[in-house]
């Protein structure tokens, strides 16, 4: 008998439970193969190599009925929910970036989001970061004990000569000792070890940017796996704890830049002002708490729409300054912007100046971000002015032009709360009468003494009361069938679910007499798959 429970996801990777004849193990782990799955010693045509066409794997793929089942990519439906799925051969993968980003696609998507992946002789320390990642569970010490059959020194950072087994470079026991194999094994569990936690904080996507840079292979697996952005969009969480770390040129094409700029682009509506000014970023967040931009506000005075130009996210309206990631990044400020991160931003600037149109764009820039702006108005077809007369937007000369350039232009205020709804569920109800109460953190939405909404402070993103979502139609919906929830609503009690959740989505939960809301803690592709977890962590209920 055995189950697999995720407990917490960080875009593809998953930290779990995995349960087998009343042993628990906590994934990711590393596993002694033969005892935990005996059938192992003694299965014949086991190992067949992942690149095999379909005739070749029918014809010598045997019926298995033990654990762990054998999964490949011309097979399906022989994993099921709870089963550990064995990928023989996966380590082949690693040395073709390629096709190891298509197979995490298009094979490892199809399997059971609730069976537990094993990849044996895959893990070596240098690699198992990118494995976790890529959504894979179990592994074993055979890659290890081989590399250390050959005399070599592995670390997370690469693999050395064994004589820096006497190099005092690392203090395992195994280097106390003089043991090679017991050190490449502890380098292994303490990475696992160390990713599992980064994990747990939804901070494992930085670990693989940093230790992709020793192995060229790994770099083109996340290069070729962050372009395919439906795949990535899906697994990534709406939303993190920590911050965003935009450190090194692969974090420019993270999930969540994609899908922040495709729904400011998209989603995002702002019928308030036909002015548009472009102004830079700033190193506080949010970033009107900045000095320079108190001084920008001062000068515009309401009476133009504030966008604010940055990498790596490239638009950020005024009013979905506090959503993340534009609330929670980190950035080297260097006060230069190479050529493929001004194409970049450009081309998100460019598309939504021809999605929102304005009747005048101002740009209040200096440097790779003027660029940015005089590419994407070119390429737009608009006319751009341009305010900061010396080069520093903050000087009195420039926000004294930004001011003489605005005049005679009318004042008005941003609707925050309507733009919020628009990015995050892609509805903008009528706001006019709603008015957000109390000062950060605990600010709420009312429409006269009804609250409908109130702002999460640490996302940014707003939380709607059951009254609320009466004004937010269709949209990122859970159905429930035959119960009335009396705690959070488990992956088997969920009959439909709106494609468009995410991991962290606010949900409205509809059944038979009942209404819900809460908080989305897994995909709706996961949510109707799954057989086990949390899908709806439930906030209030309400019967009807």
């Amino acid at each position: 008998m055995t189950q697999f429970e995720v407990r917490k996801r960080d875009g593809l990777a998953r930290q779990g439970i995995f349960t087998i004849n009343d042993e628990q193990i906590q994934t990711p782990a590393v596993i002694n193969p033969i005892e935990l799955f005996p059938d192992l010693a003694s299965r014949p045509l086991s190992n067949i190599p992942l690149q095999a066409d379909a005739e070749f794997v029918q014809r010598y793929a045997g019926e298995v009925l033990d654990q762990p089942i054998p999964a490949h990519p011309q097979m399906s439906g022989n994993v099921s929910s709870g089963d550990a799925a064995i990928i023989a051969g996966w380590h082949t993968a690693l040395a073709n970036p390629r096709t190891y980003a298509d197979w995490v696609e298009t094979f490892l998507s199809a399997l059971p989001p609730d069976a537990a992946r094993y990849a044996p002789a895959s893990a070596l320390p240098s690699n198992v970061a990118m494995l976790i990642a890529t959504g894979l569970d179990l592994f074993d010490t055979i890659a290890v004990d081989l590399k250390s059959a050959e005399g070599l020194f592995c670390t997370p950072e690469g693999i050395y000569p064994g004589s820096w087994l006497d190099e005092g470079i690392c203090g395992c026991s195994g280097c106390r000792t003089g043991d090679l194999r017991e050190h490449n094994r502890q380098a292994l569990l303490h990475e696992i070890r160390f990713a599992t936690a980064l994990l747990q904080r939804g901070e494992l996507r930085e670990l693989i940017e940093s230790r992709c840079r020793s192995d060229a292979s790994l770099v083109s697996i996340l290069r070729h796996l962050d372009r395919k952005s439906d795949l990535m969009e899906k697994a990534a969480p709406i939303a993190r704890t920590t911050p965003f770390r935009a450190h090194t040129q692969e974090s420019m094409y993270r999930a969540e830049i994609g899908r922040f700029e495709d729904r400011v682009i998209r989603r995002f509506t702002q019928n308030t002002w036909d002015v548009c000014v472009l102004l830079p970023c700033s190193a506080k967040k949010p970033y009107s708490l900045s000095q320079s931009h108190r001084k920008f506000q001062d000068a515009i005075a309401g009476r133009a729409h504030e966008v604010i130009i940055t990498s790596p996210l490239g638009v950020v309206p005024r009013e979905l300054e506090l959503i993340y990631p534009a609330a929670h990044y980190d950035v080297p400020v260097t006060g230069h912007w190479d050529h493929e991160e001004q194409a970049i931003l450009a081309e998100y600037l460019t598309e939504y100046l021809r999605t929102h149109p304005y009747r005048r764009v101002i740009a209040h820039l200096e440097g790779g971000a003027l660029e940015v702006a005089r590419k994407a108005a070119a390429s737009a077809g608009i006319s751009l002015e341009e305010t900061c007369t010396d080069g520093r937007p903050v000087s009195w000369e420039s926000t004294g032009a930004l001011r003489d350039a605005l005049a005679g232009e009318r004042k008005r205020a941003p609707d925050i709360v309507g733009g919020t709804l628009a990015w995050q569920f892609g509805v903008k109800p009528d706001t006019r009468k709603m008015i957000i109460k109390g000062r950060f953190p605990e600010r709420k939405v009312f429409a006269g003494r009804q609250q409908l909404f109130s702002f999460d402070p640490g996302t940014g993103l707003l939380r709607p009361t059951i009254e609320g979502w009466a004004l937010l139609p269709n949209c990122y919906r859970v159905t429930i069938e035959g119960f009335v929830p009396q705690g959070d609503i488990l992956a088997p009690g969920v009959q439909s679910a709106d494609p468009a959740i995410r991991d962290g989505d606010e949900v409205f939960v509809i059944g038979e007499g009942v209404r819900a809301t809460g908080r989305a803690m897994m995909s709706a592709d996961e949510m109707i798959r799954s057989t086990r977890g949390i899908a709806v962590k439930v906030r209030k209920v309400k019967k009807s």
